[in-house]
């Protein structure tokens, strides 16, 4: 009976414990999410009188504008992601086998300094710098590359700079995580063997640091393909991204069926290809999220 009693005290403790996370996870995600999936499902026929129809995802299929825009948001979001991991791996690999003490936590730091003002702050500092007035079509035009100030803004690759910068820490975290775990013995031990540094990254490094690939990807990946404002600012009116459309049919044509639509379209987007990343790399969900 004492047995019991506790167990019954701890399942409570448990549970009381876990309250403020369940009641905050139902009320911010699960419920929002469900009035939402309701609202992409029905159509307005009247002031105030709705059917349930799933016409609001035939618009998507049926017009090629919505198609062509989820698809470059699609793309344009993947290959920002394998820039930054491109870009972050050789970093993380800095901060965790070959920088010590400090020189680690300083080059850390750096990673992390552009993270202390906003985004917005952060993507504006990119439009000063672009912008054909700016400090960087300046400098070309100073040094001879160009003949005037070209504009820099307004390009897939400003779009592509912008993406990556706002993304590189989120990259950074997950793979310094995996590397720091990697024993430099083995390494040694490749290299006494007679193996070449890229059959070392192939097979130990890469193998090694997998868990953290697939999370840094996955993050970035989820942080790239719902970003509004980045790709607003730097891409202008011509971004042609698929959370502007989402903003527009909410905001500015009061067309929530639609925007509610276009949204479970994205989050639908967002699942597969993380389903499709974890199938890939062979790594298990609970396993990736650890390395996060």
């Amino acid at each position: 009976m004492i047995d019991t009693g506790q167990n019954l005290r701890g399942r409570a403790v448990l549970l009381l414990l876990l309250a403020p996370a369940v009641l905050w996870l139902l009320l911010t995600i699960i419920l929002p999410h469900a009035d939402l999936a309701m609202v992409s499902i029905r159509e307005r026929v009247a002031p105030r009188e709705y059917v349930t129809s799933l016409a609001q995802y035939r618009t998507f299929f049926t017009e090629p504008l919505y198609w062509h825009v989820f698809v470059r948001t699609a793309l344009v979001s993947a290959v920002s992601t394998l820039i930054t991991l491109l870009i972050a791996f050789p970093v993380a690999w800095t901060i965790a086998k070959i920088a010590q003490g400090r020189k680690a936590t300083l080059l850390f730091l750096v990673c992390l300094i552009p993270f202390w003002v906003s985004e917005t702050v952060r993507t504006l500092g990119w439009m000063i710098l672009l912008r054909e007035s700016g400090v960087l079509p300046a400098l070309l035009v100073k040094l001879g590359i160009a003949a005037a100030p070209p504009e820099l803004l307004y390009h897939d690759a400003t779009i592509l700079v912008g993406l990556v910068y706002t993304s590189l820490l989120f990259m950074v975290v997950p793979l310094v995580n995996s590397l720091e775990t990697l024993d430099n013995s083995l390494i040694e031990a490749a290299y006494d063997l007679g193996a070449g540094a890229f059959s070392v990254l192939r097979d130990i490094v890469i193998p090694h640091a997998a868990p953290g690939i697939t999370a840094g990807c996955i993050v970035v990946f989820m942080l790239t393909l719902g970003n509004y404002l980045t790709p607003n600012l730097l891409g202008g009116t011509s971004s042609q991204w698929f959370t502007e459309q989402i903003y527009n049919q909410f905001i500015t044509r009061f067309n929530w069926e639609q925007g509610a639509a276009f949204g479970f379209l994205l989050l639908g987007l967002s699942t597969t290809i993380v389903w499709l990343g974890l199938k890939a790399s062979g790594q298990r969900f609970a396993d990736v999220m650890r390395r996060a």
